[in-house]
Order: structure tokens, then sequence, then C-alpha cells
């Protein structure tokens, strides 16, 4: 198996725990699905193959959504192509009730940069500068959304005898956010706050915290909760090892454990 069960139950547990990004009809008036907190706390599928991040997500996903009483699950992951061009997939078609929907899947960490655009949106970018908060509100509503009333779709929703007008669009959209250290209590009036996990910093601030211990984990245990049982690093062996990530370009989400004890997220970026 390609993921030690341990690890997996704790991602399963950090995405679980994760809020949403907005509840109800949010920015550019996307529909946050809204599902029962699920009472399923152990993750029991096997997976057997190496899966990107967020295709991780969506097995956590679609586990808890077949955990649910009142949702049926249609189809997922369907591929809409053109001759043998993929335009683009669906994530999933389902019936909450009586009602159809079109459910997009998306998990993200976003940190706050109010150097980049004119409004909050805009200054929620991807760790690495290469993706932002709205990159993907934009890429859902033009490119997305859309697909499921192209005529490639068609016969898809025909094979499941379904019917496009009688299905909703919505979104599962979740999100760990991360804000400047002197940043840690503002509140941001257009997202969740329940979803800043932490700070992030740049190497040359690291040495007000030259007395605590770290740790890297690796892109999948970043859905994780820190807890005690890791192999800490102290600050000297945690900077030459972190300096191979900023050499790439790359922030890396870390954990630190202060001298009480206390354990916090952060990202250490490069930029």
């Amino acid at each position: 198996m390609y993921h030690k069960q341990k690890d997996l139950q704790l991602q399963y547990e950090g995405f679980s725990q994760t809020p949403f990004l907005w509840y109800g009809k949010g920015v550019f008036n996307l529909e946050q699905f809204a599902i029962s907190p699920t009472l399923i706390s152990s993750f029991n599928e096997d997976i057997t193959q190496k899966l990107r991040l967020g295709k991780l997500v969506e097995r956590f996903v679609s586990f808890e959504l077949q955990h649910d009483n009142d949702i049926t699950i249609l189809a997922e992951n369907i591929q809409i192509q053109q001759e043998k061009l993929t335009l683009g997939e669906l994530d999933c078609i389902l019936k909450q009730n009586t009602h159809l929907i079109h459910l997009e899947i998306i998990y993200k960490f976003y940190l706050y940069d109010a150097s980049v655009g004119n409004s909050e949106i805009d200054h929620w970018i991807g760790p690495n500068r290469r993706d932002s908060f709205i990159q993907k509100l934009n890429k859902l509503q033009e490119k997305q959304l859309p697909l499921l009333y192209s005529s490639q779709c068609k016969k898809h929703l025909d094979q499941l005898g379904l019917d496009v007008s009688e299905i909703v669009q919505k979104v599962y959209f979740k999100a760990q956010l991360f804000v400047p250290l002197q940043d840690i209590n503002k509140e941001f009036p257009l997202v969740n706050n329940e979803c800043i996990y932490g700070f992030y910093i740049y190497s040359k601030e690291l040495s007000r915290f030259s007395d605590c211990k770290f740790y890297i984990p690796n892109k999948h245990n970043w859905l994780v909760t820190p807890y005690p049982k890791v192999d800490w690093l102290n600050f000297n062996a945690f900077q030459n090892k972190l300096q191979q990530f900023l050499d790439e370009e790359n922030a890396p989400l870390c954990w630190l454990k202060k001298p009480n004890g206390e354990l916090l997220k952060f990202f250490v970026v490069w930029w």
C-alpha cells in the first residue's frame, strides 16, 4: 500500500476538520455545498496508487458523500473530450434527496499578500505565487462549471438519464489560509476566518524562533494537524533542510514546536 494507514487516517482527519472557505453563496455568487458533518471518523478505504494531493482530497470527499444517507453519487471524474482532446472533467454528479447537483471539489492552501492585486480576494495567493484564489474562481466560472452545458457533455448526461436543466451547480471549497505573522489576529471579511491555520514568514525572520523545534511534512501531510510524535529538528538542522526548498523556489509548509509544547503551522516563503 502506498500510504501508511496511520498517515492516511491523519490526512483524512485533517481534511475532515478543515472548514469551508465560505458558507452559502459567497464570492462570485458560487454556492457552497451543504453537507451534514460526517460521523465517520475512520477512513477505511485502501489507496494503493500514488495520488496527487487534489486527487486524494477527491477520494476523501467521495468517502464522506457515500456515508451520507441523503446522498447518492451518480458519477465521478467524468472526462469531457472533444475527439482526442480533453476539455476538462466534472468532479461529481450526485443526488441529494431529490436535488441533482454537479459538484466541483477544491482544497487549497493560500497566503495573504496585500501587495498582490487591489482587493481582499486578489490578495490570497498560492505559497509559490503560481496560483491564486481569484484565478481559481475565474477558472471555475469560465471553464469548469460551463463544461456541464457543453455539447460534449450531453452524451454523458444522456447515458445517466439526466436533464441538464434540472442540475444545480455547487462547489465544495475548503482551504487552509496563512497570513503574515503580524496579521495573525486580523479579521478578513470575505472568507471564513476559521480557515486561518497559521502564518508565513521569510527565512530572515526565523531567528525569533531559534529556541523552537521544527518539522517539514511531505505534501500529503500538509493536511494533517500537527502532533508531537515526529522527528523534530533543532534550529540549525531545520535551516539547512529548509534552504534546499528555498533554493528551488518552493515554499514548504512547516510545523513549529515552542518550548512550552505549543504546536503551530507556518510557511517559509522564498519570494
